[in-house]
C-alpha cells in the first residue's frame, strides 16, 4: 500500500510527542512492506523551536538514530497536494498541521481523488479550543483517528464527522525497552514539559513535594520550564536537565528507580481515559510508574498492578516510599506493566488496528 502521512513533525519531538508514536508506526508499515511517505513542513513550530532552542546539529542526531526515517520537507507557499498524493492508497493529516494543508487535502479527495483520507488527532484542543477546529473542513475525510474514546465522542456529538475510530498511542518496544546493564544513579525520574500551566499544581503535589519530602535524588528532563519552576525543582532535590531527545529516554528510565505520571489537567477534567504517551512507554522500558489521578475508563492499564495510582500527594509519598524501599514490589509493577504493553499497547497493535480501519473502509466502498 502507498502511503502519505502528513505530520507535524517526524523530526522533532520538541514539545511534540506525536513524533515518538509516529516514528514505530512508520518503521512498522515499512517493515511490513508498505510504502509510507512522511510530510512535514520546513517551518513546523516543533522542529522551529527545536533548532531555535538547541541548534542545527540536533537534526543530524535525529538521523543517526532514525537512519531510515527521512521525512519530506515542503513549504506551504510552493507545495503541489494533488501531486504529492496522485498515486497514494491512503492519506493521512494531523492535527497540528496548518488549516490550509488540512483544507486542501480535503479538497483533492472531495475532487475525485482515489485515495483513502483520514485526520490524526491527538490533541486537546476538540475541548478547550473548538473554535480552532471549526476551521477545519473535514467533510470530505472518510474518517477521524482519534487518540481516546472521549475525544472520538466529541467529533460525534460535534457533527465534525461520519465516522470516528478511537486509536490510542502505544509504545515502540524495539527502542523502549529494559536496559538492565544500566547503573541506577538516582531515585526518580520525570520527563515531560512544563504544560502551560496545565498541570503546574499537579507537578507541585505529586512530584515535588514528595520527592522534597523523603528525601529522593531524581532528575526532570522537559521544554518551556520557567526560571521559577527550576529552583522550585532543585530545592526538592531534583536535577533538571532541560530537552532530552526522546531515543535517549530508555536510558534515563534505567539509570533511575521509579518514574511518575502527572497528565495534564485537559485530559483529567475533559478528555478521561487518554493517558497520553508516556505512560506506554515508561511501562515498555520496565521501569516502576506512579500516577497522579486519571480515569482509565477504557481499561487500557490494571492500576495496582501494571502501576500505582495515587489519590493525591499524600499517597504519592506512600507509593515512591514503598516502592524504593521494597526491591519485589518494584519487580513485580515493571514486569506486570511491561507484559500489558507487549500484549496490547505497541506500535504493532496499531498498525494491526490501522490496516483494520483501512479495509473496513475498502469494503464499504466496494459495497
Amino acid at each position: 500500500m502507498r502511503i502519505v502521512w502528513f505530520a507535524h513533525s517526524l523530526v522533532s519531538d520538541w514539545n511534540h510527542g506525536n513524533a515518538h508514536f509516529l516514528r514505530g508506526v512508520v518503521r512498522e508499515l515499512a517493515a511490513r512492506g508498505h510504502d509510507i511517505d512522511v510530510y512535514e513542513s520546513r517551518s513546523a513550530w516543533s522542529r522551529s523551536e527545536l533548532v531555535k532552542d538547541q541548534g542545527e546539529a540536533t537534526l543530524g542526531e535525529f538521523r543517526r538514530a532514525f537512519p531510515a526515517l527521512r521525512p519530506r520537507l515542503y513549504d506551504l507557499e510552493t507545495i503541489d497536494v494533488r501531486g504529492e498524493t496522485h498515486d497514494a492508497d491512503l492519506v493521512v493529516v494531523h492535527e497540528w498541521n496548518d488549516p490550509w494543508l488540512v483544507n486542501e487535502v480535503g479538497q483533492v479527495r472531495a475532487n475525485g481523488a482515489g485515495f483513502l483520507l483520514l485526520f490524526h488527532d491527538t490533541h486537546h484542543r476538540a475541548v478547550t479550543a473548538p473554535e480552532q477546529m471549526e476551521r477545519l473542513a473535514l467533510a470530505p475525510y472518510d474518517g477521524v483517528l482519534a487518540y481516546g474514546g472521549a475525544l472520538r465522542d466529541v467529533y460525534l456529538e460535534r457533527g465534525w464527522a461520519r465516522h470516528v475510530w478511537v486509536w490510542h498511542e502505544a509504545a515502540d518496544v524495539d527502542l523502549f525497552r529494559p536496559l538492565p546493564s544500566a547503573r541506577r544513579e538516582a531515585d526518580v525520574v520525570w520527563i515531560g514539559n512544563w504544560g502551560d500551566e496545565e498541570r503546574t499544581r499537579e507537578l507541585d503535589e505529586f512530584l515535588i513535594e514528595p520527592v522534597r519530602s523523603l528525601g529522593l535524588t531524581g532528575s526532570v528532563y522537559g521544554v518551556r520550564y520557567p526560571s521559577d519552576a527550576i529552583r522550585r525543582l532543585e530545592r526538592a532535590g531534583l536535577r533538571y536537565g532541560g530537552w532530552v531527545p526522546n531515543h535517549r529516554v530508555p536510558a534515563l528510565f534505567a539509570r533511575h528507580s521509579a518514574t511518575v505520571h502527572v497528565p495534564r489537567r485537559p485530559y483529567v477534567e475533559a478528555l478521561p481515559g487518554i493517558p497520553t504517551i508516556r505512560p506506554f512507554e515508561a511501562l515498555a522500558c520496565g521501569i516502576p510508574l506512579m500516577s497522579a489521578p486519571w480515569r482509565d475508563v477504557e481499561g487500557l492499564f490494571e492500576p495496582g498492578r501494571d502501576f500505582l495510582l495515587a489519590r493525591d500527594g499524600d499517597e504519592m509519598r506512600q507509593h515512591l516510599a514503598s516502592v524504593l524501599s521494597d526491591a519485589e514490589r518494584a519487580s513485580s509493577l515493571a514486569q506486570h506493566g511491561r507484559q500489558t504493553i507487549l500484549a496490547r499497547h505497541t506500535c504493532a497493535h496499531r498498525v494491526d488496528d490501522l490496516l483494520a480501519i483501512v479495509h473496513e473502509l475498502e469494503q464499504a466502498e466496494a459495497a
